[in-house]
């Protein structure tokens, strides 16, 4: 539907406006749904969604303010900048984190519920989930970790690595100190781009996705969090979750 609508969306004042019974004919022609009940039902279905999330609204102008001429908002605007992935389309946001990063069931839940708390407007509520998803992330990164020092015989594990340990932020702590001493040539250790890629976004977690999620968790004003600071945590995430599956690589294969 949004790839529809950007097709159809006039770019001067003299070409046809947006038209809900063209957008859908269109729709019904390129699905193959004309003959088919289900699938119309279900083009109607995500055409509702596109109003109840706020990307659309009835109307051209305040002379013709009604259905069937609509018009995108702002938010739909800036949904279409880059729509195959942005979070407001949850099912596009994340085959492209699919593609380049793997979640474990938990984070993938979490997020997923998250996504689609935003699409809906539902934002202190998203910035929970996605701050939840990224927490199993540093977690299970954390679990790897342990898991190949323990097999290379180095026990002990640092402090704060230790696997009762359930608090975050100590374990994310513990994990750039741990990474910060592996940076350099030699062998065994991270390497020019991973360190870079470290240093450029585990700071998202802690300062920014972390940050939105405590703020709607632990609200101190009616508004804690905006649309703006969710949906910035949820461009960042995808980024956090490819640097752990990298570091995760890294301990597998290099970590002495």
């Amino acid at each position: 539907m949004l790839a529809e609508i950007e097709a159809r969306r006039p770019k001067t004042q003299f070409e046809a406006k947006l038209h809900q019974n063209a957008l859908l004919e269109a729709a019904a022609g390129k699905l193959g749904a004309r003959q088919n009940q289900d699938l119309q039902e279900a083009i109607l279905t995500e055409w509702g969604e596109l109003f109840r999330t706020g990307l659309v609204a009835w109307g051209f102008n305040l002379s013709n303010p009604d259905p069937s001429f609509f018009h995108l908002t702002d938010r739909g605007r800036q949904a279409l900048k880059n729509w195959t992935r942005d979070p407001s389309n949850p099912d596009g946001y994340l085959r492209h984190l699919d593609s380049i990063a793997k979640l474990d069931t938990v984070a993938l839940s979490y997020l997923t519920e998250g996504l689609y708390c935003y699409a809906a407007g539902f934002f202190k509520a998203a910035a929970v989930m996605v701050g939840a998803a990224a927490e199993r992330i540093v977690l299970d990164l954390r679990d790897a970790i342990v898991d190949k020092l323990t097999s290379l015989g180095k026990v002990p594990v640092p402090q704060g690595l230790e696997l009762e340990e359930w608090k975050v932020k100590t374990v994310s702590d513990a994990l750039r100190r741990s990474f910060d001493s592996y940076k350099g040539k030699k062998q065994g250790q991270m390497g020019l781009e991973l360190s870079e890629a470290f240093d450029g976004y585990w700071s998202a977690f802690t300062l920014q996705i972390r940050a939105v999620r405590n703020d709607a968790g632990h609200p101190a004003s009616v508004e804690p969090v905006t649309p703006d600071t969710v949906h910035a945590s949820l461009l960042i995430f995808p980024e956090l979750a490819r640097l752990a599956d990298r570091l995760t690589r890294w301990a597998a294969d290099s970590l002495t």
